[in-house]
């Protein structure tokens, strides 16, 4: 491969790197607006996100045609391929999360424009769905910096995310038994609290992708103690 030619290929890596921390922005801006919505019952937040999801699908199917394209013309090898096999992965994951951002704001529409019986509050949805925006954001930096100890964070985060939502399920399970009238409303939080949850859990897909662009090891169905010993061990 020429000097110019090799320049040009990695212009082109850098600039697909850049594009997927564009799209990553434009997913946690998604989130954080649902979840605004979701505390403050602003309906025009919601309609911003549902409006903003094919923004997202767009980017996706773009770069990942771009990285098809450059797989084929440049063939690269070793930590290159590594690289964009991430980000196909990657971006994947940031489409479903932008998916799991929608899914709150239409639970957030109804349960903010109907007459029902509200469940009382579930306080910790605001808490678990901050660490799930804080999983998500962490994955970026990770994947922006090369950075195996973020990435590692975020899998331990995940083990937090998945006890709350399960104390969540036990609330509203309570809730529903003691008055039948809150079931309706009672499943819109819990459907709210699911996508939460799945967000944690794109977030730690995108984290064990890192760990495989660095190093070449695929660390997925590793239990969390193993994963941070692969990502931060020798």
């Amino acid at each position: 491969m020429s000097e110019h030619t090799s320049k040009q290929f990695d212009h082109e890596l850098e600039n697909v790197r850049a594009r997927v921390l564009q799209m990553g922005g434009l997913v946690e801006e998604q989130t954080v607006r649902a979840l605004q919505a979701l505390t403050s019952g602003d309906l025009e937040l919601t309609r911003r996100v549902i409006e903003d999801d094919h923004r997202v699908n767009t980017m996706e199917v773009t770069l990942d045609e771009e990285c098809s394209t450059i797989i084929a013309r440049r063939q690269p090898a070793a930590g290159d391929l590594r690289m964009l096999m991430t980000v196909v992965k990657t971006i994947t994951d940031l489409e479903r999360i932008g998916d799991e951002a929608e899914k709150i704001a239409r639970m957030t529409q109804l349960i903010y424009s109907s007459d029902r019986m509200p469940v009382p509050r579930v306080v910790e949805i605001k808490h678990v769905a901050n660490v799930a925006l804080e999983m998500l954001r962490m994955a970026l930096d990770a994947f922006a910096r090369m950075d195996l100890s973020a990435a590692a964070e975020v899998v331990k985060r995940d083990q937090q995310v998945d006890e709350e939502f399960r104390s969540i399920l036990r609330q509203l399970i309570t809730f529903m038994m003691e008055d039948p009238r809150t079931i309706t409303h009672a499943l819109e939080i819990l459907f709210i609290a699911k996508a939460i949850e799945r967000i944690g859990d794109h977030a730690k897909n995108m984290s064990e992708y890192v760990v495989y662009m660095v190093k070449g090891k695929d660390v997925r169905h590793l239990a969390p103690e193993a994963f941070v010993r692969e990502a931060i061990g020798g």
